[in-house]
């Protein structure tokens, strides 16, 4: 089962030293806008979110229905069908998505430790 692109979303402090201390290690502004205090960069494969007063905790994130250049891929598997069949593992969740809705939309849950894992679709 694909569940989207991967990237690596981290809360920083101060969003303009992140992202010059990101680009000494070869990583590149690939979307975002400094201005709102958020970045996405990538080296290679990799690609990680720089968001600065977003988000309380670091966390996964995966988008289904984009590939790691944000290019659409089809098919998908809908945001809202993998939210059901976690459910269907016992899986909690933080927040969800609202059901019989259609096109964009995220949930969120949590590992065993408490890492927030988000699951953000864009289409």
């Amino acid at each position: 089962m694909s569940i989207g692109a991967f990237s690596i979303s981290l809360t920083v402090k101060d969003i303009k030293a992140s992202k010059i201390f990101y680009e000494k290690l070869g990583f590149t502004v690939f979307m975002g806008e400094l201005e709102q205090n958020w970045l996405i960069m990538k080296n290679g494969e990799c690609t990680i979110g720089l968001f600065q007063g977003m988000f309380d905790k670091n966390m996964l994130t995966f988008n289904p229905g984009w590939d790691s250049n944000a290019e659409e891929v089809n098919p998908f598997k809908d945001v809202r069908v993998l939210q059901e069949e976690f459910r269907e593992k016992k899986i909690d969740f933080i927040s969800e998505v609202q059901s019989g809705s259609e096109g964009s939309g995220s949930f969120m849950i949590e590992d065993p430790d408490g890492n927030p894992i988000l699951f953000d679709q864009h289409r």
